[in-house]
């Protein structure tokens, strides 16, 4: 029997491609054969790392497709055509209104993805969610398979490697430093982080905001981020580092004195888990999954306003007691992502399926 995982594209650094690789490790690990198929890959992953897609022949009946799910593609449609059990790990779809403005391309790719999506319904045995705003999602649009939520998994062992010590030093200059980490895209509302930052400045001159993502595709919504900042006059303390190795992603943590997230669409954030991990207070706004990463740590702002934003942050960077009980309830929740953990719940999802505890549709 074969376990075989199946994505568009694997990407290298980004969250699917991690947990792809990672759940390949675990699936090794627990006996099985397993391979990775994928239409795209990354030249800058290990060349036996996976195979192309139309590599992949010979399914049997017992072996399981697990379908990584999370934009619009063709390949979707051809999940039907294995004739397998079969497994839709749903990382979620950004809703395509996001994009209208900004990209027709990446519009009609998020249409797709929803039309995949409603495909997939009936076809699929069994779903692993990111989380329980994606389970809800699925529910909501009629899909009758168990659905059980399961974190990514995350090795946190790659968070330890040293930053980089240049950026480290730039930025390590007594100044308060609000960081979000997040392609820059209109979902991510990187517009009213910068409004809000807008507001702490009045609070706090010394402070300086750091866009760390790269905004490739959405050049268009980049461009205007840049002029929005300038018009405020912030433009000088606004930075975007653009597409950075990740030594310096890791350097921007480093010199985090807070995480601020105004997304309004997230399938789950891995960057809240790295700012965790790196014991930034958590600043967000409470929209899509925000909340189930959370876990009720962090700080939950039910209002998207600018200065309310800025007055919270303003409290969590001025107020010790405040901050160490924030990063003392970042830590507990922490620890529901640890690598064994989510590994556990993996495992135990993965075999409750292979030995027909799951029923089927």
């Amino acid at each position: 029997m074969r376990v075989v995982q199946l994505l568009p594209t694997l990407s290298f650094g980004d969250a699917i491609g991690n947990d792809t690789i990672a759940l390949r490790d675990v699936i090794k690990e627990m006996g099985y054969a397993t391979e990775i198929y994928a239409e795209n890959i990354d030249k800058r992953l290990p060349e036996d790392i996976a195979r192309k897609t139309d590599k992949l022949r010979d399914l049997k009946k017992d072996d399981v497709l697990i379908y990584h799910k999370s934009t619009g593609t063709d390949l979707t449609f051809k999940i039907e055509g294995y004739k397998c059990r079969r497994i839709m790990v749903y990382h979620n779809i950004t809703p395509s209104e996001f994009f209208r403005s900004y990209s027709i391309p990446a519009t009609q790719l998020t249409e797709l993805g929803y039309k995949g999506v409603d495909f997939l319904r009936d076809k699929v045995d069994y779903v692993m969610a990111d989380s329980s705003f994606n389970k809800n999602e699925l529910l909501k649009r009629g899909y009758t398979c168990p659905i059980d939520v399961r974190p990514i998994l995350i090795k946190f062992e790659d968070y330890r490697q040293t930053p980089d010590e240049a950026a480290v030093k730039k930025y390590r200059d007594g100044k308060k430093n609000l960081v979000f980490v997040g392609r820059i895209a209109p979902n991510k509302k990187q517009e009213n982080i910068i409004r809000a930052f807008y507001c702490y400045k009045k609070l706090n001159p010394e402070s300086r905001l750091i866009l760390v993502g790269s905004s490739r595709g959405m050049e268009n919504y980049h461009e205007r981020l840049v002029k929005y900042a300038k018009a405020l006059g912030i433009g000088d303390d606004v930075i975007f580092p653009g597409h950075i190795k990740f030594s310096e992603i890791l350097a921007y943590y480093h010199v985090a004195d807070a995480f601020v997230c105004m997304s309004e669409h997230e399938g789950f954030c891995v960057p809240l888990v790295e700012a965790m991990f790196f014991d930034i207070p958590i600043i967000a706004y409470d929209t899509s999954a925000i909340s189930d990463t959370l876990g009720g740590s962090g700080v939950l702002l039910d209002d998207n306003s600018p200065e309310f934003a800025a007055a919270v942050i303003d409290r969590v960077l001025t107020d010790e007691k405040l901050r160490e009980s924030i990063i003392a309830g970042q830590r507990r929740r922490l620890e529901d992502f640890s690598y064994e953990r989510v590994r556990a719940v993996f495992e135990k999802e993965l075999r409750g399926f292979i030995e027909g505890r799951k029923d089927s549709i």
